[in-house]
This record gives C-alpha cells, structure tokens and sequence, in this order.
C-alpha cells in the first residue's frame, strides 16, 4: 500500500461555500421566523414573518436544487456515499475520546472528506429532513388549494406539526454542528477551510502526481 503524504488540498470549492453559507443564513432566518410565528418571540409582527418565512424558504429550496445539480454534475456526491468503515471508531471519538483529547481516528482522503459518521448524518440530511421540511411546507403554503378537501383542518395540523417536528430536528443538527466547532480543534481551524477552500487531506502519490501535473491550484505548496 502506498504512504499517503499530507497536504493543503482545496477540497471546497466556491460554490460550495457559498451553498454552505448561504444555507446557513437561510435556515437561522427561517428559524427565527419560524419560532416567532409559534409564538416563542414577538420580535417580528406575524405578517412580515410569514412574509420573510415563505421568502427564505423558496430561496432555500431554489438554492438546494442547484446544489443537487452540482453535485451530481460534478462528481461530489461521492463524499456522501455512507460506509460502516470506521464508523464506530469515529462515533466513539465524537462520545468520549475527544473530551479525553485523543487524536481524530479519521484522515480525510482525497475522495472521501466526510468522515463516515459525517457522510452518513449529511446523507441523511438530504434524503429524509430536507425533503420532508420541502413537502410539509409546500403542502402548508399550498392550502388554499386543497382547503376543500374532506378532513382538510385535521390535515393542515398534521402538516404544520410535522413541519415543525422536522424544523426542531433540523434546529438540533445545527445546534450539535456548532458545538462540535467548538471542541478538539480552535474554532478557526475547523471553519477555516469553509472559507479559504484549502483543509489537509491525505494523499496517494498518484494523487498528489496527478494535482500537481494536472490541477496545481488546488494545491497550497509546501513550506521548506
């Protein structure tokens, strides 16, 4: 097997730290909003909230549907491909090794920069939260159109209290997200590559060869 060799490899590129930050941005603004119209703070009047929820959630899901074409287009869904392959050591560290100051058990591979506990939450994410909070709220926003139906006010709780027990699972991802930034490493180090593009990744001799020859910009070059 071949030494892997670390180095500064742009593993984000610009579009996907812009996805990233603005679907941040997007979700705190629908989660304020969204608690203002449940009545959990009044710092919004309840019509420019509804007004500033449906916005945000429509420029979400605008922006999600570009996301899935990159992806695919591009080749990066791979990264969220889940493996069982170090799962447990990960799982492990994330529950008690990193408040005992172990090392991370995983390296980030030049084709693999989630580590199998991340692929599997982020895959999850997309195939089973965002969808549901997608369908819920169209259904919910849709309602004049259905409003006929028979049972229609039994659904529309139904709807609306699913919507919002995905919202407080969504709210409880990026909760826990933050909280991992802030342990193991310096909160710098861990937002760093998401805005300069560049983490350390482990590399084969054929991929370093290959971005070398092929792709230098993507490499940081090494101090002497």
């Amino acid at each position: 097997m071949s030494e892997l060799h670390e180095r500064k490899v742009k593993v984000y590129p610009r579009f996907e730290r812009f996805w990233h930050w603005s679907q941040m941005a997007l979700i705190f603004v629908l989660l304020f909003t969204g608690l203002g119209l449940n009545g959990l703070h009044g710092l919004i009047p309840f019509g420019p909230a509804v007004m500033i929820h449906t916005l945000a959630a429509l420029a979400l899901i605008l922006l999600w549907v570009f996301a899935i074409f990159w992806h695919l287009t591009t080749g990066t869904w791979v990264h969220y491909v889940p493996t069982t392959e170090g799962l447990f050591k990960v799982a492990r560290f994330y529950a008690y090794g990193i408040f005992k100051g172990e090392h991370h058990p995983y390296r980030k591979a030049y084709w693999r920069k989630h580590n199998p506990l991340q692929a599997l939450t982020y895959l999850a994410l997309k195939l089973i939260l965002f969808p549901a909070i997608w369908v819920t709220g169209l259904v919910y926003l849709g309602y004049n159109f259905w409003e006929s139906a028979p049972d229609s006010s039994l659904w529309l709780q139904v709807v609306a209290n699913l919507h919002i027990l995905v919202a407080y699972a969504i709210a409880a991802f990026v909760v826990a997200h933050v909280y991992l930034l802030t342990v193991g490493h310096s909160f710098r180090e861990h937002v760093r590559p998401m805005i300069t593009g560049f983490d350390t990744v482990a590399l084969t001799p054929e991929e370093e060869a290959y971005l070398e020859q092929d792709e230098p910009a993507r490499l940081k070059p090494e101090r002497s």
